[in-house]
């Protein structure tokens, strides 16, 4: 694969900057002096990779990256999104720490030493917290309520999971698996292997900001944190999920039958076309369902549980002793 690839090339840079940008031609020049202002002492390496833009902003890219050899450029045939433009970039890289930008966000760059002093104090993976934030009072509000929701369901007492700005080292990364909008939710993929979580502020610029205004994004984000729910939780065991609810479904639907079927012996009424009967039998089959895909599940999991790591090693002590 490209990531082992760039892992076994002999010449390694200690830093990779690694920026999504889409659609952000006014702003690339400035956005490119800034980290370089930020990051002039260390010596790194900065990938840009252009989303499909639709703009002018790979013709800057372009004169950006012919003017320093130091910068990387990937164009996308079409956007893909954040996941990807990561993964892109890890695979044309080489550097051992790893700093994500997205453009979309705006984030105060100047601030980037922070984020990777705490790395160097310990930290395994480091968010950065736009605080104060410049966009809409409607954003903000959207982006608390997701970030209360996420904290509560992970355990994890983070303000700005899906901040779309983090520092960490590639092998925290290479035992990530993300894809899709699974982006926004590394800090807790990463806390649940093990590592070392934190955040530091950033600040945000002032600019125009792309307002969350419409109800689909609200379930997407939604069925975002039931999908982190699960994977956080369950991943490895859905038939702890599954037939947990399966067994509440059935077991209401059994409950409801045999009323009726005690009802009916004793002659107390007819049950034929009583709307409680269809709903207890709707239970019992729901019931019976969700059980049945928790086992399969199950299935699947042991079927692939050789390509399963269970664990997370940070270190090992004499690992050739007494071999």
């Amino acid at each position: 694969m490209k990531r082992d690839l760039a892992q076994s090339r002999a010449t390694r840079l200690p830093l990779t900057i690694i920026l999504h940008i889409y659609n952000l031609e006014r702003d690339i020049d400035s956005l490119y002096r800034q980290i370089q202002d930020a990051v002039l002492e260390r010596k790194h390496e900065l990938v840009f990779v252009d989303d499909g833009s639709q703009d002018g902003s790979f013709s800057r890219l372009s004169t950006i990256a012919r003017k320093n050899p130091a910068v990387r450029l990937i164009r996308m045939k079409t956007r893909f999104g954040e996941s990807a433009a990561l993964e892109a970039g890890l695979d044309y890289s080489t550097g051992d720490r790893i700093i994500f930008i997205s453009g979309r966000v705006r984030p105060d760059v100047s601030r980037l030493p922070r984020l990777l002093a705490a790395l160097d104090s310990g930290q395994e993976f480091v968010i950065g917290w736009r605080h104060p934030r410049k966009d809409s009072r409607i954003n903000r509000l959207i982006s608390w309520i997701f970030n209360s929701m996420v904290s509560r369901i992970s355990k994890m007492r983070l303000h700005d999971i899906n901040s779309g700005i983090f520092a960490t080292r590639r092998q925290v990364l290479q035992k990530l698996s993300f894809y899709g909008d699974l982006f926004d939710f590394l800090p807790v993929l990463a806390a649940q292997q093990g590592y070392r979580v934190a955040e530091e502020k950033i600040g945000q610029l002032e600019g125009e900001f792309r307002m969350s205004r419409y109800p689909g994004e609200y379930l997407q984000r939604l069925l975002d944190i039931i999908t982190v729910f699960f994977l956080s939780r369950y991943a490895k065991k859905p038939i702890h999920f599954m037939g947990f609810l399966g067994t509440l479904f059935f077991l209401a639907g059994f409950v409801i039958e045999t009323y009726l079927l005690i009802y009916r012996v004793f002659r107390m009424g007819p049950i034929a076309g009583r709307p409680l009967l269809i709903l207890g039998a709707l239970l019992l089959v729901i019931g019976i369902q969700m059980i049945s895909i928790g086992l399969i599940g199950e299935m699947i999991i042991f079927t692939h549980a050789g390509e399963i790591e269970e664990y997370n090693i940070e270190e090992v002590i004499n690992e050739s002793a007494g071999g």
